[in-house]
C-alpha cells in the first residue's frame, strides 16, 4: 500500500543529540581524543582570557571554537561563514562541537576575532602536542627514526598583487608581465606581504608558503610541523630545528635518532649538521653528475634500506591535508596564521590516524 505524502511535527522530543550519533560513528573516537586534550589545556584557556576578568558578556568557550576548527578540516569546509551554515541544521556537528539543538550558532567574524587570541597563546600548537602526547601513550611513536619532507602551500594572493617595493609603476599593466624581471629582492604582494614567489622543479611560479613536517616512522604520525616562507634552504633549515627538537625530547641522551628524507636534503653542510647532533643521516644518496655527502657505510646498512621503504608515508601526510584538509591554498594571510592553519590540519591527520590504529588494534587484538 502506498504510504501518504504526510509531515507531522511533534510538539516534544525526548531525544537527546547523543541519540542522533551512530556508535560507531568515527567522530566519537576522535571526540574522546579531543576532550582529552582541552581538559589538559584548561589553565591556557583561563590565562587567555584573563585581561576580560573585569567584566563584560562570556565569550565563546575556547574547546568549542577548536572543535569547530578541527570539524572545518575534517569535512572540507572551506570556509567558516559555510561551517556555521552547515551548524545550523547538521545535528552531528552541533553534537561535536558540543551546542545543543536549541543553542544559536556563532557568526562568521567569531573565528576573525579570536584566531589572533589563538595564536598569541599557541593554543593550536599546544592542542597539536596533547594529541601526539596521547600516541605516545598508546605506544604508537618509535620516538627514535623519523623523516622529514617540505611542501608548497599556494598563498591567498594573485601575480597582481606582486608589484615593486619602491611604488614606482614601471611595470605598466601588472596583469600582463611578460618579459618583465619580477624577483622578491625588487617586488612584494601588498595583499600577504610574508609570501613568496616560488618556483620548484616543473611547476610554475607562484606565491608560496613552505610547510614542513616530520613524522615517526612506526606509524607515519606527525610529530612536528611549521610553516616557513619558500625559499631553496627552507627544508634543510626546518629539518635541522625540528630533527634537534626531536632529539631534547628523547630521554635517553645517547638513543640511536635517524633521519630519513628524500634527494634534496643531500647536502654536506647538512649531513654535518646532523651527525653533529648525534642524528643518523639516512638521506637518499643524490649522485646525479655529483658525489653524495651520505657516507657509503650508513647507505648500506638494513636501517638505511628501512628509512627509505618508510619515507613515503610523510607523503600520505601531505596528501591528506591537500586534499581533505585546506592547505592546498590557504585562505589566511600572514606566516602566523598559514602557520596556525597547517599545525591544525596535522593535528586533525593524527586524529584520524590514530582512531584508525585505534580501529585495527581492536579487530586485530
Amino acid at each position: 500500500m502506498r504510504g501518504a505524502d504526510t509531515f507531522t511535527e511533534s510538539l516534544f522530543t525526548l531525544r537527546k543529540l547523543e541519540d542522533f550519533v551512530p556508535a560507531d560513528h568515527p567522530l566519537r573516537a576522535i571526540r574522546q581524543m579531543v576532550n582529552a586534550a582541552l581538559v589538559k589545556m584548561d589553565e591556557l584557556f583561563s590565562g587567555m582570557y584573563e585581561a576580560d576578568i573585569k567584566g563584560g558578556r562570556p565569550s565563546i568557550a575556547p574547546e568549542k571554537l577548536l572543535r569547530a576548527m578541527l570539524l572545518q578540516v575534517f569535512y572540507s569546509v572551506r570556509s567558516e561563514r559555510q561551517l556555521m551554515e552547515q551548524t545550523q541544521y547538521n545535528l552531528l556537528f552541533r553534537w561535536f562541537i558540543g551546542l545543543s539543538m536549541d543553542d544559536a550558532v556563532w557568526v562568521p567574524t567569531v573565528f576573525t576575532k579570536n584566531r589572533e587570541r589563538l595564536i598569541k597563546h599557541d593554543a593550536i600548537i599546544e592542542l597539536f602536542n596533547l594529541v601526539l602526547e596521547q600516541a605516545e601513550d598508546k605506544g604508537l611513536l618509535s620516538g627514535e627514526h623519523f623523516s622529514v619532507d617540505g611542501t608548497l602551500i599556494q598563498a591567498w594572493a594573485g601575480h597582481k598583487s606582486f608589484v615593486r617595493k619602491d611604488g614606482s609603476d614601471d611595470d605598466g599593466d601588472s596583469a600582463n608581465f611578460k618579459d618583465q624581471s619580477r624577483s622578491n629582492d625588487t617586488h612584494v604582494s601588498n595583499t600577504d606581504a610574508d609570501a613568496r614567489l616560488y618556483c620548484k622543479g616543473d611547476n610554475a611560479s607562484r606565491l608560496r608558503y613552505m610547510g614542513h613536517t616530520l613524522t615517526d616512522n612506526r606509524h607515519g604520525l606527525v610529530t612536528n610541523a611549521m610553516v616557513t616562507t619558500a625559499d631553496g634552504f627552507a627544508e634543510r633549515e626546518a629539518a635541522k630545528a625540528m630533527i634537534n627538537d626531536a632529539r631534547q625530547a628523547t630521554d635517553n641522551a645517547q638513543a640511536e635518532i635517524t633521519l630519513g628524507a628524500d634527494k634534496g636534503y643531500d647536502a654536506k653542510e647538512f649531513i654535518d649538521a646532523l651527525q653533529a647532533m648525534n642524528v643518523i643521516p639516512h638521506v637518499a644518496q643524490n649522485t646525479s653528475g655529483r658525489r653524495s655527502a651520505v657516507p657509503d657505510a650508513i647507505a648500506a646498512s638494513a636501517g638505511y634500506a628501512i628509512s627509505v621503504q618508510k619515507r613515503k608515508l610523510i607523503e600520505q601526510g601531505f596528501g591528506w591535508a591537500k586534499t581533505v584538509g585546506r592547505i592546498r591554498q590557504v585562505m589566511v594571510r600572514g606566516l602566523k596564521r598559514v602557520d596556525q592553519i597547517f599545525v591544525l590540519t596535522m593535528a586533525a591527520y593524527n586524529l584520524t590516524r590514530m582512531r584508525t590504529l585505534g580501529k585495527i588494534r581492536l579487530q586485530t587484538a
